[in-house]
């Protein structure tokens, strides 16, 4: 059993509440949940308004396979968010 974990800082410069934040996060996450067999979930600066962590994890049988989702999720949220993704954390166990 592989598993694969991520996290992705990203910068969202035009976030002026937390509110508006909140609601970026909420959509991100349902989507990845929605099309990606993944784990995912805010893990960090909470409170901070332009800046959003995400964690992710998934589990499969090899290493190319593991690295292979990681990247597929990152493109897919480096496409439908309005940041930059400016730090990425990954960890293959």
């Amino acid at each position: 059993m592989i598993i694969g974990s991520v996290i992705v800082k990203i910068y969202v410069p035009s976030v002026h509440s937390l509110k508006e934040k909140r609601t970026i996060v909420k959509s991100l996450v349902t989507k990845v949940k929605n099309k990606f067999n993944v784990s995912i979930a805010e893990v960090s600066e909470n409170d901070t308004h332009q800046t959003i962590v995400l964690g992710f994890a998934c589990v499969t049988i090899s290493t190319k396979h593991a690295n292979s989702i990681i990247d597929t999720v990152i493109n897919f949220i480096e496409n439908n968010t309005e940041g930059d993704i400016v730090d990425i954390v990954r960890e293959i166990l």
